[in-house]
């Protein structure tokens, strides 16, 4: 049996919902989730999301603190530019892209840190509040991170 990326579905009420998926893509307004927890698959409907995050497990480490912003980040590597998205709910997150358009319904950025859970996010456009690249993002990153 091939394994399926693992996902979890962050709803723009803060549900989630776990499991591995077999027919995501960015160009559908749907997808499916087999739960995590057992069950028949359950299909997503993208504009009821805020973010698709490709995960390594659904556990994570919780006494891993993650690194946030840019510590020590080029400005470009093999995953695209460098972009920090701020999301209606406050969250931010900080990143490399290769696809980043806001004309189009979402994205995928990958983590600065490369070390935490995270292996790529798909981040609906529609619930983004600000997207900042280059310094710009750098910026933002270094005021979210000191509070201002």
């Amino acid at each position: 049996m091939a394994d399926f990326p693992q996902v979890v579905a962050h709803y723009t009420d803060g549900k989630m919902l776990k499991g591995t998926t077999q027919d995501f893509n960015p160009n559908r307004p749907s997808f499916h989730i087999k739960p995590a927890d057992g069950g028949p698959a359950v299909e997503v409907r993208c504009g009821l999301l805020k973010a698709v995050f490709f995960v390594k497990s659904f556990e994570g480490n919780p006494k891993r603190q993650d690194l946030r912003g840019f510590i020590a980040a080029p400005a470009a590597t093999n995953h695209g530019k460098k972009l920090a998205v701020r999301f209606k709910d406050g969250e931010l997150m900080c990143g490399y892209t290769l696809s980043h358009r806001p004309d189009r319904e979402g994205f995928f950025l990958f983590p600065a840190d490369s070390e935490g859970n995270n292996i790529r996010v798909y981040v609906l456009v529609a619930q983004v509040a600000e997207t900042l690249a280059g310094v710009a993002a750098e910026v933002l990153a270094r005021e979210h991170l000191t509070g201002r």
